[in-house]
C-alpha cells in the first residue's frame, strides 16, 4: 500500500499503537486538567469520570488486538514513557535522541515492518 508521497503504508500494528497512544494521552489529559473536566460537562454533557471509564474500556479493547510480541513490548514501555511510538527524523530516534543504525533508517523495505529503537525500546517509524 502506498500513500500520496509514494511511501509504503504503515504497519497495521504501528497504526494501532498510534491510536492507543492518542487514547492514553486523551485519558491522561482528562485526568490532569480541571478545564478538560469542565469542557466535558458543559459542552458534551458528559461526566469526566464516565468519559475516562469509556476511554479505559476502549484502550483495553484495542490492547487485545496487539500481537503477543508487540503487546509484551508495549506493556514494558507504557509504565515508563508517555509516548510508545516515536518518529525517526534524519536518523535520530525522537524517543531518546540517539542515532539509529544507518541501515535501519535507509532500508525502504523494513519501513513496512514494525521496528523498535535499539536504545530506548520505543516503536519507531522513519520520516527521513
Amino acid at each position: 500500500m502506498s500513500d500520496s508521497s509514494g511511501q509504503t503504508g504503515m504497519h497495521p500494528q504501528l497504526m494501532l499503537l498510534l491510536e492507543l497512544q492518542d487514547l492514553r494521552s486523551q485519558k491522561k489529559e482528562l485526568a490532569e486538567s480541571d478545564q478538560a473536566e469542565q469542557v466535558e460537562g458543559e459542552h458534551f454533557h458528559m461526566d469526566a469520570k464516565a468519559a475516562a471509564e469509556q476511554l479505559e474500556a476502549k484502550i483495553g479493547e484495542m490492547e487485545e488486538l496487539l500481537e503477543p510480541r508487540t503487546r509484551a513490548r508495549y506493556d514494558r514501555i507504557t509504565p515508563i514513557r508517555d509516548r510508545v511510538v516515536v518518529p525517526v527524523i534524519n536518523g535520530v530516534c525522537y524517543g531518546c535522541f540517539v542515532s539509529i543504525p544507518t541501515a535501519t533508517a535507509e532500508d525502504r523495505e523494513s519501513r513496512a515492518d514494525l521496528q523498535a529503537c535499539e536504545h530506548c525500546g520505543s516503536f519507531i517509524y522513519i520520516l527521513g
